[in-house]
């Protein structure tokens, strides 16, 4: 059942949100060579709670830590553990709040140290298609568009877009009707309306979309071994077009024009 959110209850979120996007912040910039994906799961853990929230994720279908953090070719679900992160490597980290009832959740992807130019524009195109999925999400679009807009950034620069994961609807639950595909043709699917709340959270890889699920029952993998990026970010429908719930204060802006192809800013 998709849920249509009112203006205290978007407030909550946002509230919530403020507590998610300044706790990935702080994890962002403490992930170094060195540290352990575990290390980064205790600062996430005591950040939230200092804030007045609790860890979502925090036994969610068993789910044993506060993050998920995944390395190179774990595109999400990675288990916190003694990992050592490497000079070199892709983090993601994906972290979710819960505020008064209510769930915010948002992920992005580091690069530990100095990573190849290929790294980087994987990170880059990566946060651009999120930026233009959320750009979609807009009063009387249809659902399929913001997959659309993701997949045809991601493609058009050679990388591919995971359709086993998608994102989702978002509120009291951290997973809520309606599922969000990062792919698909526009012009499909449910009218967006003001008060509808979404995790859009485009997964892009450096090769092919399929993927592995390992033996812990949580970590996903890219079959072909190759890197993955991963982006989220909470966001609500009002009015005025979307506004993202867990902007991070260190995130550039939230204009999508410079991403948006020539073509289509010249309609």
């Amino acid at each position: 059942m998709i849920t249509i959110k009112s203006g205290r209850e978007i407030e909550i979120m946002r509230r919530g949100g403020k507590i998610t996007a300044r706790t990935l912040a702080m994890l962002l910039r403490s992930a170094r060579a060195g540290m352990t994906t575990a290390d980064l799961d205790r600062l996430a853990e005591e950040s939230i709670r200092e804030q007045g929230g609790f860890p979502t994720f925090k036994g969610y279908n068993g789910f044993p830590a506060s993050i998920c953090a995944s390395v190179n070719d774990v595109v999400v679900h990675g288990i916190p553990d003694g990992t050592v992160l490497r000079e070199g490597d892709l983090l993601s980290i994906d972290i979710g709040t819960t505020f008064e009832g209510y769930v915010s959740d948002s992920a992005a992807t580091v690069a530990i140290g100095k990573v190849s130019q290929a790294a980087e524009r994987l990170l880059r195109v990566t946060q651009e298609s999120l930026m233009l999925g959320i750009d979609k999400f807009r009063r009387g679009n249809r659902l399929s568009d913001i997959g659309h807009a993701v997949q045809a950034h991601a493609e058009r620069n050679g990388y591919g877009v995971v359709r086993a994961l998608v994102g989702h609807g978002i509120g009291q639950q951290m997973h809520e009707d309606p599922q969000v595909p990062n792919y698909g043709r526009g012009g499909s699917g449910l009218v967006l309306r003001p008060g509808l709340c979404l995790a859009i959270e485009p997964m892009i890889t450096q090769g092919g979309y399929d993927v592995d699920i390992q033996d812990d029952g949580w970590t996903v993998v890219t079959t072909d071994g190759k890197l993955a990026a991963h982006f989220e970010h909470t966001v609500a429908l009002t009015e005025d077009g979307p506004r993202i719930l867990t902007l991070r204060d260190s995130f550039e802006h939230s204009d999508v024009s410079r991403f948006r192809p020539k073509e289509e800013m010249a309609a």
